[in-house]
């Protein structure tokens, strides 16, 4: 059993590094056109610039669309936005998409164009210094591994933790046979991620909001599906016959909507930023001025760092009892859930198809995918509220039937029906 999971972890950890070489291998070298990041921003400030005069002649929808210029053809597709998260934070990049956000927001509104050039200025302003900052970090080797074994840790370690979840609720459970589909769940999400890694390499910067679309559309039913999978966990830890049918049944096989269900969980999991995680890296390793072996040691570092983390959660999970088990591993899935409902509505705001009301006072938690808008916000309300309802019906559920004495289950599923009650003969 060991030496089966010692040999998934080094497929794994093999099929991601190809991964990362076959994007380098397929995509143009990058960035070549611009020596330092104060070009780019400089390029970007222009752009704005000009957006500013075109809303002065009265066309905001053209002003508007200038903007998004700056923003898709340069901030995202030049590697800024990916390179400021690897560099300086994730909370910076989020901070800086709002003010593009927010410049959009108030050209349509009819903004004063005072209002409208200082917003202008401000966003400028910011990715000069954003630009100062990366042109002093992005030539040291250091910084290329820091940049490099942050990028992974931040981008796999949410996708790890439901995976992981997700095999240790099976081994647990007694389906040890269902866990290769999950692995199979996985491998199609690392190669769907390089296809659209390289789609989204190849297309023009104005498809840029197409991008964001799809990603926030991945992420949101990732969501529904973490909702389903953690309330199916809970309402496992409440029947007090399920240690007696797991021993009894550790044969029996999940149905297969079970199967495909938890596949497909695992498979969003890693495939809702697996692109734009490679797409990372191609950034990074288009701007590598000497050497990319800084950045592919910190690659290699973060992918070690998360098979570490994959096998000391299985071996706990081994140890831990029943019950507290399936609660914590419905609990991790609710809070990823709440987490992706942010990441998602932030996803579609990017891409112009949500609107964003900044909720002033608060900062952004992009580990956490907290960003500080009514409409992320309320999107983790509504998942919050979802999971507490279901939580509370499955727990009275488990009771239900833990008063009945010990059920007779059936192969349960996330989409399958529920447990079967048979009475036994006198």
């Amino acid at each position: 059993m060991r030496s089966a999971r010692v040999g998934t972890a080094r497929r794994l950890s093999s099929f991601a590094l190809i991964v990362v070489a076959l994007l380098v291998s397929l995509s143009p070298a990058a960035h070549a056109e611009a020596e330092t990041w104060s070009d780019v921003a400089e390029e970007m400030a222009t752009v704005l610039a000009t957006a500013g005069e075109t809303y002065a002649a009265g066309d905001a929808e053209a002003a508007k669309e200038q903007v998004n210029t700056a923003y898709y053809g340069y901030y995202e597709k030049e590697g800024f936005e990916k390179t400021v998260m690897a560099y300086i934070s994730g909370d910076r990049a989020a901070e800086v998409e709002y003010q593009f956000s927010s410049i959009k927001k108030a050209m349509l509104a009819g903004a004063a164009q005072s209002e409208v050039d200082a917003a202008l200025d401000t966003l400028a302003e910011m990715l000069r210094t954003d630009a100062a900052q990366l042109d002093g970090k992005s030539d040291n080797p250091i910084w290329d591994f820091l940049g490099a074994l942050i990028i992974i840790l931040r981008e796999g370690f949410e996708a790890i933790l439901v995976v992981v979840a997700i095999v240790a609720y099976l081994v647990k459970a007694g389906q040890q046979a269902a866990v290769r589909q999950v692995y199979w769940g996985v491998a199609a999400a690392l190669v769907a991620s390089v296809i659209l890694a390289w789609i989204f390499g190849s297309l023009s910067a104005a498809a840029g909001a197409s991008q964001e679309i799809f990603e926030g559309v991945t992420m949101i039913v990732a969501v529904l599906m973490l909702i389903w999978v953690s309330n199916w966990i809970l309402s496992k830890a409440d029947a007090k016959a399920w240690s007696g049918y797991i021993k009894e049944k550790s044969a029996t096989a999940l149905s297969t909507g079970s199967m495909l269900t938890l596949a497909l969980t695992a498979f969003l999991a890693v495939f809702r930023e697996g692109a734009e995680t490679i797409i990372m890296y191609a950034a990074l390793l288009g701007r590598a001025p000497d050497s990319a072996v800084p950045i592919w040691v910190g690659l290699g570092t973060g992918l070690v760092a998360l098979l570490a983390v994959y096998a000391a959660i299985r071996l706990l999970s081994v140890r831990i009892p029943l019950r507290p088990f399936f609660l914590a591993t419905s609990v991790l899935l609710a809070v990823m859930a709440v987490s992706f409902a942010g990441g998602g509505i932030k996803e579609l705001q990017e891409g112009d198809l949500v609107s964003a009301t900044p909720v002033a006072g608060i900062g952004s938690v992009d580990l956490l995918g907290f960003y500080p808008t009514v409409e992320t916000l309320s999107a983790q309300a509504v998942a919050l509220a979802a999971i507490v309802i279901l939580g509370v019906l499955g727990v009275r559920r488990g009771w239900g039937r833990a008063t009945e004495g010990p059920p007779e289950v059936t192969a349960g599923s996330p989409t399958g029906a529920a447990p079967t009650l048979t009475k036994e003969k006198p």
